[in-house]
């Protein structure tokens, strides 16, 4: 397996661990019978980062098969590793300040939470469009 490839299960693990991780917070959240959003992001936190290690995952396993080079193969797998922690740090903090991060305005707070979901989405999106790039240039 290529070094890309290993380093993305890597990365993949340590999100899925954040994510597992985030049940905690989640279960108290719940128990303590805290406010809707609270629990809510919470929730969001529990689901989406599992769900996104194993994108990540997914994305490991084919990572050798593409026919492209070894630059491509490294620029999927930043992205989706640069991705899985600016999610991690939004998802995580979101609940802790409060702000659900969709919008740059408001106190420091809520542009952090901006910030990293900014960064998980438009390194995501890159992440994809060299996804695509190398298996349309595999076919």
């Amino acid at each position: 397996m290529e070094l890309a490839a290993r380093h993305l299960i890597f990365h993949a693990a340590i999100v899925l661990l954040i994510g597992l991780l985030c049940g905690i917070p989640y279960a108290k959240a719940i128990n303590r019978d805290a406010p809707e959003n609270v629990v809510r992001s919470w929730r969001v936190a529990h689901l989406a980062l599992p769900l996104g290690a194993t994108l990540m995952l997914a994305i490991a396993a084919v990572l050798t098969h593409f026919m492209v080079s070894v630059n491509v193969k490294w620029g999927i797998t930043a992205s989706f590793v640069i991705s899985g922690y600016g999610f991690c740090f939004a998802l995580l903090l979101a609940p802790i300040v409060g702000h659900r991060g969709i919008s740059s305005k408001g106190p420091l707070a809520a542009k952090l939470v901006y910030i990293g979901n900014s960064i998980g989405a438009w390194f995501s999106l890159a992440g994809t469009v060299f996804l695509i790039y190398a298996a349309y240039m595999s076919l």
